[in-house]
């Protein structure tokens, strides 16, 4: 093959190359999408009341009374106490505590 036929051929390969360099690039990648936002705290539970629960002193203690006081107080825990009954000192400001008599009577009402 003569010198200028192989110039003459490497022509097409070289405008190929020159061609490919011009190509444009790639896009570049999407972003991530942003994070989820975080859920929002949850409320704190509500504070016991006990005013709205004094009804019950002298009542029976039953299981439907405890419910009323729960409810009429707001708590989320009651804890009924029986004379000498020993206790955790330990505040839950969402607990009603319920003093009962040896009669199992309501005899005194707080939270904590």
């Amino acid at each position: 093959m003569h010198p200028m036929h192989r110039r003459i051929a490497l022509i097409p390969l070289l405008a190929a190359v020159a061609l490919a360099g011009c190509a444009a690039p790639p896009p570049p990648p999407a972003p991530a999408p942003p994070p989820a936002p975080a859920a929002p705290p949850e409320p704190p539970p509500p504070l016991c009341d006990a005013t709205g629960a004094q009804f019950a002193i002298g009542q029976p203690y039953t299981p439907e009374l405890e419910a009323a006081l729960r409810h009429r107080a707001n708590a989320q825990v009651v804890r009924a106490l029986k004379p000498g009954q020993p206790a955790t000192m330990e505040l839950n400001p969402t607990r009603l505590s319920v003093q009962l008599t040896a009669r199992n009577r309501v005899k005194a009402l707080g939270c904590g």
